[in-house]
């Protein structure tokens, strides 16, 4: 998987991915992290999530990172905000009161930069990277946060024989190989049943698990 791949998702509109309402985990299970408002919130591949919306509601102040420009000005315009853009190193960057989001590669992030962040969000960067890069991301982002940064992620299991992703299947076993050495990793809850999506229904994802976790850099 690569840039090239999202950016066509996105220029050619094909994102299924994306969600027309905030996520019910993210409300039901991010006060239990226990983030004061104020804090820095990370949000990596955020598209034009609405959950970015709903968390600077809560007072927080929001950092998306998103491969796609077509994504971060469709966010702001669907959401009414005004936003300016400039450029900041690596980054093509729009700017808002709470929520900004920079355009490019969460690994041009420097390790000071992610160092700013008290808590991160991830519903759709780990599931979206192929099994080959998760532990260089895994350790990019989580060797940069300091210690005492909590996340909530979300991940996404099901038989693999039926697709092969993204989004991609992701399992106990492997949040404790990848997060282990760097955090303690609680898992929250879990859900099962079919799909959300009706196009992952249509390949046969009728029996799913989400696994609901929190992440607290050591």
């Amino acid at each position: 998987m690569d840039r090239e791949f999202w950016h066509a998702r996105w220029s050619n509109d094909e994102i299924g991915f994306h969600q027309d309402e905030v996520h019910p985990v993210l409300v039901d299970h991010w006060p239990a992290l226990g983030l004061k408002p104020g804090s820095r919130i990370l949000v990596p591949l955020a598209g034009k999530s609405l959950d970015m919306r709903w968390l600077a509601d809560q007072g927080y102040r929001v950092t998306g990172i998103e491969l796609s420009a077509i994504a971060a000005a469709a966010f702001f315009d669907e959401q009414q905000i005004a936003y300016t853009r400039e450029r900041r190193g690596a980054f093509d960057c729009f700017v808002s009161q709470h929520i900004e989001i920079r355009v490019g590669d969460i690994f041009d992030m420097t390790q000071a930069e992610l160092a700013r962040f008290e808590g991160f969000y991830d519903r759709a960067a780990l599931i979206a990277i192929p099994e080959e890069n998760r532990a260089r991301y895994v350790a990019h982002l989580m060797g940069g946060l300091r210690r005492g940064a909590t996340g909530l992620l979300i991940t996404f299991s099901y038989d693999e024989a039926l697709m092969d992703g993204p989004p991609f299947s992701v399992t106990d076993e492997d949040i404790g190989e990848l997060y282990g050495q760097y955090a303690h990793v609680d898992l929250m809850a879990e859900r099962r049943g079919p799909a959300k999506s009706t196009h992952l229904r249509d390949k046969g994802l009728n029996d799913v698990r989400d696994g609901i976790y929190r992440i607290v850099r050591r």
